[in-house]
């Protein structure tokens, strides 16, 4: 009989040389770890690629873009496997080696995706795919049909001293300056020059006067809007007129004449990653149309291997691109939540 003490070390040896040759050695190595906003990891289909895949899907909410870089910058993308960014952030990781490409071949669905989606310059570097383009929307605004008369058509109702402390705005560095940047008129809303920057900068202090709060994320912003208060929103999306809806509310979502903001997200693998071919499989996955639909029936944006009823005003929107310094406008945008206004 062998000593425990023996047994002891065999076994360590054994784990260790498990370790080595990457086979899977706890549940932990079946895990993926995803980092994204609401609305992308349903327990509807995310159980159902458990079950496929024998895997566990752990999730980490954010409430902005800001939030999530940050935290993917912090650890490197040590802690996260797959995370969702837009179009115009990919510069931005790629610069700082956040992300890493995918292996497209591992990816078949990318066949489902529709012609519109399927060549994306903006997720492409040095010949690679850092990005697969998962589901598109917009940055509406969203009004309380029985407070706010006559209907907005304008994004001039978010600085309406008649509606003062009444409006939320989400707290977004990127998307509020872009689309301040539309309703001041400007031709391209990416790239400012010095006196444009300051315009819009002076317009978002003006609206100060009538906020009633910002606000981080779907949840965050609609329970605000459950304390009683708000009636005008500038929103993430149609999942947050969705939800409001459902919590009974009588709201209604609209592009107002200026046009907004559209965005397309992605799945983007983090430099961090443990588990690639997990990460491969969790984005093949939500690439099957069935999934699409579902995304898309259940929060009211587009996805991009179906087509999707209602949405019928892309042509007003302005689609997300990199920003001509984007460190200087998470600058304008701290100056602007520190600033009182006149």
């Amino acid at each position: 009989m062998q000593s425990p003490k023996f047994l002891a070390l065999a076994t360590g040896l054994a784990l260790a040389m498990l370790a080595t040759t990457g086979h899977p050695l706890s549940a932990q190595e079946r895990t993926i770890r995803i980092f994204t906003f609401e609305g992308y990891t349903d327990d509807d289909w995310v159980k159902e690629f458990e079950k496929a895949n024998d895997a566990t899907v752990n999730v980490t909410y954010t409430g902005s873009v800001d939030e999530m870089f940050a935290k993917m910058k912090g650890s490197e993308g040590a802690d996260y496997d797959l995370i969702s960014i837009d179009t115009s952030l990919f510069g931005r990781y790629i610069e700082q080696d956040l992300i890493i490409p995918y292996d497209m071949a591992k990816i078949p669905n990318t066949a489902n995706l529709l012609p519109a989606f399927q060549e994306v310059a903006e997720v492409q570097h040095d010949g690679a795919s850092y990005g697969v383009p998962i589901t598109w929307g917009s940055l509406g605004l969203i009004y309380d049909v029985d407070e706010v008369d006559p209907a907005p058509t304008s994004w001039e109702a978010l600085w309406d001293e008649q509606y003062a402390g009444r409006i939320i705005v989400l707290d977004d560095t990127n998307n509020n300056i872009v689309n301040t940047a539309i309703i001041l008129g400007f031709e391209d809303p990416f790239n400012l020059n010095d006196e444009q920057m300051a315009a819009v900068k002076e317009k978002l202090i003006e609206q100060k006067k009538v906020l009633l709060s910002y606000f981080a994320g779907f949840e965050e912003g609609n329970n605000v809007w459950d304390s009683g208060d708000a009636v005008l929103m500038f929103s993430m999306g149609e999942f947050q007129a969705v939800d409001l809806k459902e919590r009974g509310y009588n709201v209604e979502y609209i592009i107002p004449d200026e046009g907004g903001v559209g965005w397309l997200d992605t799945w983007a693998m983090s430099k961090g990653v443990q588990n690639a071919e997990l990460a491969h499989a969790w984005v093949n996955f939500f690439l099957e149309k069935s999934v699409g639909e579902r995304v898309s029936a259940k929060y009211g944006y587009g996805n991009t291997t179906s087509e999707s009823e209602g949405l019928d005003y892309a042509d007003r929107l302005t689609w997300l691109r990199p920003a001509e310094d984007f460190n200087k406008r998470t600058e304008i945008w701290n100056e602007v939540k520190a600033a009182t206004a006149n």
